[in-house]
């Protein structure tokens, strides 16, 4: 590789052995103007409205027109949209959450949930959005152990012939009837539909609703108080009796079995957002050691100050590598519950600890949003916990190695 070319890469410092290189240049070309865009544009307004607790919407319309889920030809696809989820996370873990609650979280409960007809229907306009969504599924008493706890209860009601639906016209399919609770879903208050999973009272097996976020019945309200993911709007979501016609029913979700597909492709997302976070808060902390003086010379010099950077490097270069791989898998068709678990688990864990380096090198300023790692270090705390804590993704790998589930009955 030339100097010049080394010069264009996107990710020189953080990347030490250019995982950018098995992109096309097409997809590198994307992700410069996706990088471009997130440094002109959204870096200024990070600070200001993560203090705030807002979501600055006025990036969210010109993520959009950057099409970043228009798929490629390249090989590397997967990679493509790996590196996408690494790009938004290295700027900022709130504006990744948002996106991948459509890209990923959506997108994938109708690829796996949906019968044909419905994702012909759905999945084009949630790649141009114009269908929002968001994942429903913790509840307020049940995260961990939503498998066997989850509370929302739907009841299937008939329509006698020539009847009248929902929406009061003719549904001969009939109509769905929910009531419960769902907790910490992240965009719901500007969601079209909530994808809502429920327990069918009937058979006591979970199905998967898209549900009207304006339907009657339906109380969105803005969790307060929060101390990570700050910008990005997670919502208490009420359902009383909340009517869902049967065709808004994902037809292949009848157990939790189909759940776990979900959660099974959706970890890796995660997995890559931990890494990106970890990119954001060593380019940051790198930055920072290199201007700042102290004892007359730069940070940047000291012993101490660089065994810490190299072993957050040697984080983000693991967790790299450790999400290519497994995206490869995915892309040839490999689903293990236990790939997308150890990934989750561990680019979390190496997350954790980059992150507190980072804050640590940086020192007293590290608690600032002035420095920038103080938003890494505090959000890592809700990538660390969602999509499955590192207890139940370990029991998850467990039972793999094992044969024998460790999980509370």
């Amino acid at each position: 590789m030339t100097a010049s070319a080394v010069e264009q890469r996107l990710y020189s410092a953080a990347d030490l052995y250019d995982a950018e290189s098995l992109l096309s240049a097409d997809e590198r070309q994307v992700l410069s103007r996706l990088r471009d865009f997130l440094d002109i544009e959204a870096k200024p307004l990070l600070a200001e409205y993560w203090e705030r607790g807002e979501f600055p919407e006025q990036l969210a319309q010109p993520l959009i027109d950057l099409n970043l889920m228009e798929p490629f030809a390249s090989p590397a696809r997967g990679i493509y949209h790996g590196f996408r989820i690494f790009e938004l996370a290295r700027s900022d873990a709130s504006l990744a959450t948002w996106y991948t609650a459509q890209a990923g979280l959506l997108r994938t409960a109708i690829q796996v949930g949906a019968s044909e007809e419905q994702q012909r229907e759905w999945l084009p306009r949630v790649i141009e959005f114009s269908l929002k969504g968001v994942f429903s599924l913790t509840e307020p008493d049940h995260g961990s152990d939503i498998a066997g706890g989850l509370s929302t209860t739907a009841r299937f009601e008939a329509v006698a012939d020539g009847g009248a639906g929902p929406d009061g016209g003719a549904d001969d399919g009939g109509y769905w009837v929910l009531d419960g609770a769902k907790r910490w879903i992240g965009g719901a208050s500007t969601a079209d539909v909530l994808c809502v999973f429920a327990r069918d009272v009937r058979d006591g097996q979970i199905k998967s609703f898209l549900v009207d976020r304006a339907a009657p019945g339906v109380t969105v309200e803005k969790i307060h108080g929060k101390t990570a993911l700050r910008m990005m709007q997670n919502a208490h979501i009420t359902l009383e009796r909340v009517r869902v016609p049967e065709a808004m029913r994902l037809q292949n979700v009848n157990s939790f079995k189909d759940v776990a597909a979900m959660l099974r492709a959706m970890r890796s997302d995660v997995a890559w957002i931990a890494t990106g976070i970890q990119a954001g808060a060593f380019e940051a902390a790198l930055a920072y050691v290199n201007k700042r003086q102290q004892f007359g010379r730069s940070l940047g010099s000291f012993q101490l100050i660089q065994e810490k950077l190299a072993r957050m490097l040697g984080n983000i270069t693991a967790s790299i590598s450790l999400v290519i791989r497994l995206t490869e898998q995915q892309a040839l068709g490999m689903y293990r519950d236990q790939d997308s678990a150890l990934a989750k688990m561990q680019t979390s864990l190496m997350m954790r600890e980059t992150v507190a380096l980072a804050r640590e090198v940086v020192g007293g300023n590290g608690i600032t949003l002035a420095a920038d790692v103080a938003r890494f270090h505090a959000d890592a705390e809700a990538v660390y916990s969602y999509e499955g804590t590192h207890d139940i993704n370990a029991l998850i790998v467990g039972r793999a190695l094992t044969g024998v589930s460790a999980f509370t009955h």
